[in-house]
């Protein structure tokens, strides 16, 4: 059995989260990262999950996820380090770069 991963707190957390402006954290569950990705339609979208989906088996680590039609609302949050881990950022990158690779385009505000 492997140790749990390491919870990123402080300035660690605040660096690593720079590299992702997209992403906006909450400290809610010891703390998680959210973002909405905005696809042309449902086929885009299913496949963005899909691409996502073999990277997260392989990593062991799933995000909390949530689809309508073109939109796919993520959270992530590593459940066994209470809080936010390296898997979180390195997942969140990862879905940056496929979102893009996809056309993905950024949501409407809702201000």
């Amino acid at each position: 059995m492997s140790a749990a991963p390491a919870r990123l707190d402080g300035e660690a957390l605040t660096a690593q989260l720079q590299a992702l402006p997209h992403w906006r954290h909450a400290p809610d569950r010891g703390g998680l990262i959210v973002r909405e990705f905005v696809f042309a339609d449902f086929v885009a979208a299913f496949g963005f999950m899909a691409q996502v989906a073999l990277h997260a088996e392989r990593m062991n680590h799933h995000p909390e996820w949530f689809n309508v039609y073109n939109r796919v609302q993520v959270t992530l949050t590593t459940h066994d380090a209470n809080g936010l881990s390296a898997k979180d950022i390195e997942m969140a990158g990862l879905m940056d770069r496929l979102a893009t690779a996809l056309g993905a385009r950024a949501p409407a505000s809702s201000t």
